[in-house]
């Protein structure tokens, strides 16, 4: 593989893309393309898109639901049925559900206010290109910061999620009432990924740990080693 090129999607709202950006620059080496949600087109020969949190349009009907109709999302679903590996984070999660890439809804926290703090996490798959280079049911901490976290889907669907894998992470101690304590999950091609849980937040000892770097490192020895 030539260089990692990447790429961080800017919504209306959206406060942070630049830790996104800053996270996989620091990781990877290489300084991601900054794309506004109003494009139209990816660039080509992109490697991996992210989808960073925030507040896109203000979280007005539903959080991510605006900016999950935005120009550029076409694209982004188009590549992500190609392969190309999607990353979203808190808000970015909430858009990929309103976008269709994954199953569910992300619903206002159980006890309805403002959660922020670091969350112990319990690393469900460990055979996705997001988390290889976790351990097997390993524990870390990643910080969350949302209103609207509460994932929730009927009950067939998550049969489905557990029984082909899809759980990525879940919260040991469940910070917003979400369905069987899911922090995060995958699409069915195994190359999509939201959680609520920022990992950019985590990649350096000096903010507080570095359990969120693995799953940068993860993606990125993925795509390079394939």
């Amino acid at each position: 593989m030539s260089a990692f090129r990447s790429a961080v999607i800017t919504f209306p709202g959206s406060n942070c893309d630049r830790d996104m950006s800053d996270a996989i620059e620091k990781v990877s080496g290489t300084t991601p393309l900054r794309l506004w949600h109003g494009d139209v087109d990816l660039p080509d020969g992109l490697d991996f898109i992210a989808l960073p949190g925030g507040f896109s349009y203000g979280d007005y009907l539903r959080s991510g639901a605006m900016a999950a109709r935005s120009p550029i999302m076409d694209a982004v679903v188009n590549a992500a049925g190609r392969g190309v590996p999607v990353l979203g984070v808190c808000n970015g999660f909430q858009v990929l559900t309103e976008s269709g890439l994954l199953p569910g809804a992300l619903m206002r926290n159980a006890a309805i206010r403002f959660v922020c703090r670091d969350a112990l996490l319990t690393v469900e798959n460990t055979r996705s290109l997001f988390t290889s280079r976790y351990a097997d049911r390993q524990r870390i901490s990643i910080p969350v910061a949302h209103h609207d976290g509460n994932y929730f889907a009927d009950e067939q669907t998550l049969d489905r999620l557990e029984g082909e894998g899809r759980i990525a992470f879940r919260y040991n101690d469940n910070v917003n009432g979400s369905v069987r304590s899911i922090a995060g999950v995958l699409n069915q091609a195994g190359n999509v990924l939201g959680m609520m849980p920022h990992p950019e937040r985590a990649i350096e000892a000096a903010h507080g740990g570095q359990d969120g770097r693995v799953l940068f490192e993860s993606v990125i020895s993925s795509l390079i080693e394939a």
